[in-house]
């Protein structure tokens, strides 16, 4: 089995890289490392099973890559600090470059999946979020560079699907943190950990009543096999995301809890534009058709992921 991991060497397309060449498949990771970083697939550029091809997903795909079974379809900047920054690419990654993996997908007959996001549904209406509900969201503002381009994707292979018989499907990614996830990227997990180990102040955004609820990378990964992996699933929409909610600010005191020693505290600032007041998946869909459900309980995963960081903070 050939796989090709467009985004391969960032956060997720890293682990899934690891995880695919496990289950003694070939594995080509495309990226462009605007975000992804070559430490992440350090371990795998020796392995005869692994190739990495440092392109960029909207320009034309390169004419030496081999006929493929599966496509993930990861490229993209996640974090707001990455997409606002690079908010051209968000757009022509997750539209351009998801019709030509789409076009490639076609012409040889390969399974795909899309890797979408929570941000679809944008400051919710619904809660939790089901995938049928369409979302409350802000076309015209800075994070819209993700959210609207994720959407367009998921258009492009509802087209492929209907048009072309593509067998396509589609994940929408809750809050998912680990090892080798960027310090420096924003996120609320990369930010709270390195703040606390560095004892310095731990900046909450608003009052800390918003919620989020976190997925550690295992099982966000079993989820992608399985979604790609079982039977009739071309054409479906899956939430992967880890349903236990917690407030930011109560997170926050377990990062402060679990990291020993620091002398951080917690600080308040005012609350970014768009940013959602909560996000919770539904993913009783997941959990019926794939068997699918998160393991990894919350302080255990923080347990690995800071011990991670702790070798690379200082």
């Amino acid at each position: 089995m050939i796989s090709l991991v467009s985004g391969g060497a960032g956060f997720i397309g890293s682990h899934l890289c690891d995880f695919l060449i496990s289950q003694e498949h070939q594995v080509i990771c495309l990226d462009n490392l605007i975000t992804g970083h070559l430490e992440n697939i350090r371990s795998l550029l020796e392995n005869p099973a692994f190739q990495f091809i440092n392109t960029d997903i909207t320009q034309p795909l390169p004419t030496s890559l081999p006929k493929v079974d599966w496509i993930f379809h990861l490229a993209s900047p996640a974090s707001p600090n990455t997409y606002i920054k690079y908010s051209f690419q968000t757009i022509f990654a997750n539209t351009q470059g998801t019709y030509q993996l789409l076009e490639y997908a076609r012409q040889n007959q390969c399974k795909f999946l899309f890797a979408s996001t929570s941000e679809i549904y944008g400051s919710p209406l619904v809660h939790p979020q089901p995938e049928s509900y369409w979302g409350n969201v802000h076309s015209y503002g800075p994070r819209a560079c993700y959210d609207e381009s994720k959407r367009l994707g998921e258009s492009l292979i509802y087209e492929f699907i209907s048009k072309f018989n593509v067998d396509a499907r589609i994940i929408r990614i809750f809050n998912t943190y680990g090892p080798r996830l960027n310090e420096s990227d924003g996120r609320v997990v990369s930010n709270f950990i390195v703040q606390a180990l560095k004892s310095i102040p731990i900046s909450i955004y608003g009052d800390g009543s918003q919620t989020r609820s976190f997925c550690y990378i295992s099982d966000l990964i079993s989820g992608i096999w399985a979604a790609m992996r079982l039977p009739k699933t071309q054409g479906e929409i899956f939430n992967l995301g880890n349903p236990t909610e917690i407030s930011i600010k109560n997170f926050a005191q377990l990062v402060l809890k679990l990291v020993e020693n620091t002398q951080s505290k917690i600080i308040f600032k005012p609350l970014p534009i768009d940013d959602p007041i909560c996000r919770k998946p539904d993913i009783a869909k997941a959990n019926r058709q794939l068997n699918w459900e998160p393991s990894c309980a919350l302080e255990k995963g923080l347990i690995h992921t800071i011990q991670w960081y702790k070798s690379r903070v200082s």
